[in-house]
């Protein structure tokens, strides 16, 4: 992965280059600021399940550039705050999760998180800290006496994220969580010299509290900084898929998934999110970027991409195993793939058990795997050579499947016309 430091370039016009920067609080105050010591700052990632999906990519990725470039880093992970429910960006209550479940999953981002950032590093390691641990113990009197008294309430109905919820309704519950961020950015400046927040745009209105809280109790250099929300030119939601959203985790999305997820990336698209999510140099994306505009059927900028970002989460073995599937897929030869490879690659396709039996007739193995919808279908299938067996075309229809057919002694790979992959397992 190409990685650098940007501190001599300036950090921040790295960051507006790459369009992460939307909403700022003085931006001339930090650039000053950037530019003469390294700062702390810090992003808050609320367990809302047990795994990130790739809208939390842009935040942990601004981290990182800012480590980077040598300055202190911290992910905040909201084991205390994942027990209210942000009403940023929703227009519902959220359920509320039992404290078990919130501290499993706030386990989990703890690990992903330790991914991306580099606790060990010996001039600026990161920190990774839970709220959990500043807001489990205060007492409701003092909450409200020390800090709620810092807040009106026509301060907190004018933000958006409140605002937003009046017509359908909000619990006090998720109306004070504005409080509990701001008095999480508050801990921080106060406990580790935090003078700066990032967050998505939806975050706007918590940042600002916070800087609000911070200059009424003690007052000190902060700022904020939100980065935009990530959207695609032809208006789908970013981070879906058809099968449902892009984790992080490896066991909800796959890494041939998640490669696949960017190598798909619409041409319009792609510069942007090259500069987004990866490393790559200022003058790698132009390089890049010519590619798309000269010669787009090459999709050299995709690949890119898809190399890049599944780097980042999953690793270089993980960039291999999801090109060799790739390759095998498009070529229709899966002799080559190892036995984990061909159940990612073809784990979204039907999939059919087949018990106790040495061989099998191919035409009764189409009908079983319900490739075909009756046997003069798949006879007429066979015959019209449209029905391949683990990537060989078979026209033989009194051709049985046997033990030599099976891949990795378990499995056969049927295939009927161009795109349509049926997986039987032999047991």
């Amino acid at each position: 992965m190409s990685e650098r430091t940007v501190t001599d370039q300036g950090l921040l016009e790295d960051l507006e280059y790459r369009g992460l920067v939307y909403q700022m609080t003085d931006r001339e105050g930090l650039k000053e600021k950037l530019a003469k010591e390294r700062v702390v700052l810090y992003c808050g990632f609320d367990p809302t399940a047990d795994s990130l999906h790739i809208g939390s990519l842009l935040p942990i990725l601004c981290l990182r550039r800012f480590q980077q470039a040598g300055h202190f880093s911290i992910a905040l992970v909201g084991g205390g705050t994942g027990l209210i429910g942000d009403p940023s960006g929703r227009s519902t209550e959220r359920s509320l999760n039992t404290a078990d479940t919130v501290a499993q999953w706030t386990d989990s981002l703890k690990r992903q998180l330790s991914r991306f950032l580099d606790f060990d590093r010996a001039d600026n390691p990161a920190k990774l800290v839970s709220n959990y641990d500043w807001l489990a113990p205060l007492d409701a009197i003092s909450f409200l006496r020390d800090v709620g008294k810092n807040f009106t309430v026509n301060y907190m109905l004018a933000k958006d994220s409140v605002d937003s919820r009046l017509a359908n309704g909000i619990s006090f519950t998720e109306f004070s969580y504005m409080i509990l961020q701001a008095y999480d950015f508050h801990k921080l400046h106060q406990d580790h010299g935090c003078s700066l927040q990032l967050g998505g745009s939806d975050q706007w209105g918590n940042i600002t509290a916070g800087l609000d809280l911070i200059g009424k109790m003690g007052g000190g250099d902060a700022y904020g900084m939100t980065m935009p929300l990530v959207t695609k030119s032809d208006g789908k939601k970013f981070g879906k898929s058809e099968s449902g959203a892009i984790w992080l985790d490896r066991s909800k999305t796959s890494a041939y998934q998640f490669y696949q997820f960017w190598i798909n990336t619409d041409d319009n698209d792609v510069v942007k999110f090259l500069k987004y999510f990866t490393f790559l140099t200022r003058e790698q994306i132009e390089a890049l970027e010519t590619e798309v505009r000269e010669r787009p059927e090459q999709r050299a900028a995709q690949r890119e991409l898809a190399r890049e970002v599944t780097r980042l989460v999953h690793g270089d073995e993980a960039v291999e195993s999801a090109e060799n599937i790739t390759r095998a897929l498009f070529s229709g030869d899966v002799t080559t793939l190892s036995e984990a490879e061909l159940v990612e690659a073809l784990q979204d396709m039907p999939t059919t058990v087949v018990s106790g039996q040495s061989e099998i007739g191919l035409i009764d193995l189409l009908l079983a795997a319900q490739a075909a919808p009756s046997r003069r279908q798949a006879k007429q299938d066979i015959e019209s050579g449209a029905v391949y067996v683990n990537g060989e075309r078979l026209t033989g229809i009194d051709t049985a499947i046997t033990a030599a057919h099976r891949l990795h002694g378990r499995y056969v790979v049927l295939r009927r016309g161009k795109k349509n992959y049926y997986l039987v397992r032999f047991e």
